[in-house]
């Protein structure tokens, strides 16, 4: 257990406002407010430039995976857990991350977040009180962010398509606290790598039914009556309220995994 678990409730650790460009950290009058490495290789407007320069980002994209399949290499079984960056520490959803994560490390799972505020620092911080491994993978964003104090290992990323090879590749469930834009990219990839075989034995769990129970009965009331998906891409959601329930999801998915390999 790290010593970030010994602070008393209402203190935290203090850290500078800082920005992060990958792997490199810049704090006060070094922090840069230019466009983030994503922005730059997707905005293809501006002068013609980018044609030269975008080969050469192949290596940056290249070094990008080869650091976070050589830091994450060794993670024991994972879950990741999303969630809002913007749940405040004093909402009932803060909370309930922190009981989640240490209900994950107390079932011998390692628990993987995207390393920021709010949700994810709740889940982290569960797991490291809980004295599990607890890990971030972080983003390079626009306004300010950092990994949060209780992460144990963290790895930040400036492109998001390599953040979530590693989300898939060392998790074995995912579990989706209430979140925005973020979780149900998240959520929906997910679904779609399991769907189409990409990834198999991977449950999904929603947690929260007030918060997705409106999602769910869309998927089922509109995309399966519809037609556009089928009878058992329905069953790839877990929704629950209950965190014993969640994590027996996990524990049975991946004990079905271990019996195939």
């Amino acid at each position: 257990m790290s010593e970030t678990s010994e602070f008393p409730d209402g203190q935290y650790p203090e850290r500078p406002i800082e920005r992060h460009k990958g792997p490199v950290v810049l704090r006060r009058d070094r922090r840069d407010q230019g466009s983030t490495t994503d922005q730059r290789l997707l905005d293809s407007r501006g002068p013609s430039d980018w044609v030269h320069t975008d080969p050469w980002r192949v290596l940056r994209i290249q070094a990008e995976f080869v650091e976070g399949f050589g830091a994450l290499a060794e993670v024991p079984r994972a879950v990741t857990v999303f969630g809002s960056a913007r749940t405040k520490r004093d909402h009932p959803e803060y909370e309930l991350g922190r009981k989640i994560g240490g209900a994950l490390a107390n079932a011998g799972f390692a628990v993987m977040t995207g390393g920021g505020p709010g949700a994810m620092e709740a889940v982290n911080r569960g797991a490291n009180e809980a004295g599990g491994f607890s890990v971030g993978l972080g983003i390079e964003l626009p306004f300010e962010q950092g990994l949060n104090p209780w992460v144990d290992l963290g790895v930040n990323f400036r492109y998001f398509f390599a953040r979530k090879t590693m989300f898939i590749k060392y998790s074995q469930a995912f579990i989706c606290l209430p979140g925005g834009f973020g979780t149900l990219d998240e959520l929906f990839e997910a679904l779609t790598l399991v769907q189409t075989k990409k990834v198999t034995k991977f449950p999904v769990v929603l947690f929260g039914s007030d918060y997705w129970g409106g999602l769910y009965d869309w998927i089922a009331k509109t995309l399966l009556a519809e037609g556009k998906i089928g009878e058992k891409d329905l069953d790839l959601l877990h929704v629950t309220d209950d965190i014993d329930d969640a994590v027996q999801v996990v524990q049975e998915s991946y004990q079905a995994w271990e019996d195939t390999h």
